[in-house]
């Protein structure tokens, strides 16, 4: 089926926000996205995955290495020749077994030939690409601790039936669900990066103009996405940019005090809100074309960066979203 283009989707604006900074910086821990159903979730993440460039890969291998991780691939990667793929989009199933995310013993191998082989899971083949979890906040508690370790340390460990495997499973991790239906344990959701919400539209034109884009795109796809072509390029080079500037970027100490004492008056806890504030305010502003790390960048990502990191205030019954940003007006004017 052809995909729906990232640039046509309507509206959910701090969504697609989280998703490309995401892609510019996969060391802000994944993106959690909470909401109705049937609010384009998955849709946004599966375009975003298919709008960026192909991947240069080792042939042959099976985590996608590049050439310079041949010495550190469980696989003997024999093959000298690179070899573009796309950007890898796993879809992780809510019965998934943990053999099935981490891998396991090749059974087939073992009793065919009586050798011992592992075989990748769902986390080698998402390397290097998006791992998308639907209703995560159902997804069993050992899983989800398990996905956040190797999220964060870039790296999946396998000790088992007597195998000894180490390998890279660099991802960005995308969560959605609907709080309707089970919260995720805070301490987890605390290590996501970002975390956005997204309700049904509305507003009619809105509504209406949802409706007629879907119908388009089933009519014809090919002359759908042909319409779109133009804004993909656009943010495919947005992208592209903001990953290149992204490591020249200036941050003024001034910044991250603003960063801080916002932290401070919204009670975040712990430091992560910090540190991930400021990685988000610096892919906002690569994003953006900038050469420093500006004010407006901050204000820009503080709802997604924090909401999910503030203690509960029994004195206070405002939502998460509505405190940040009296915190703002308060700090900042």
């Amino acid at each position: 089926m052809a995909r729906f283009p990232f640039s046509a989707i309507v509206g959910q604006d701090e969504m697609k926000q989280a998703l490309l900074i995401a892609a510019i910086e996969p060391a802000i821990g994944g993106v959690m996205v909470f909401g109705d159903r049937g609010t384009g979730k998955s849709t946004a993440a599966r375009a975003l995955a298919s709008l960026l460039p192909p991947i240069s890969a080792v042939e042959d291998c099976r985590y996608g290495c590049v050439a310079e991780e041949r010495g550190t691939c469980p696989d003997p990667c024999s093959s000298k020749r690179i070899r573009k793929r796309p950007v890898p989009f796993v879809d992780l199933p809510l019965g998934a077994t943990e053999d099935r995310v981490i891998g396991a013993l090749d059974l087939e191998k073992a009793l065919r030939a009586g050798e011992k082989s592992f075989e990748p899971g769902l986390l080698a083949k998402a390397h290097r690409g998006f791992l998308y979890i639907d209703e995560i906040n159902l997804l069993e508690d050992h899983l989800v601790d398990l996905l956040l370790d190797v999220a964060a340390s870039g790296e999946n460990v396998v000790e088992r039936e007597g195998l000894s495997v180490r390998h890279r499973a660099k991802f960005v991790l995308i969560g959605s669900g609907n709080p309707e239906e089970g919260e995720l344990r805070p301490q987890l959701l605390d290590r996501f990066g970002l975390s956005v919400e997204v309700r049904t539209p509305t507003e009619i034109d809105q509504r209406v103009e949802i409706m007629r884009r879907c119908g388009e795109q089933e009519r014809d796809p090919a002359a759908f996405a042909e319409s779109w072509a133009k804004e993909e390029v656009k943010i495919l080079r947005q992208v592209a940019r903001g990953k290149t500037k992204l490591a020249k970027l200036e941050t003024p100490d001034a910044i991250m005090q603003d960063a801080a004492e916002l932290c401070l008056a919204v009670g975040a806890d712990g430091l992560r809100g910090e540190l991930t504030l400021m990685r988000a305010a610096r892919a906002q502003a690569a994003l953006a074309g900038a050469k420093t790390v500006r004010r407006e960048h901050l204000i820009a990502v503080a709802p997604s960066a924090l909401r999910h990191r503030l203690r509960r205030d029994v004195l206070d019954e405002t939502g998460s979203t509505v405190r940040i940003a009296r915190a703002i007006d308060e700090l900042f004017g």
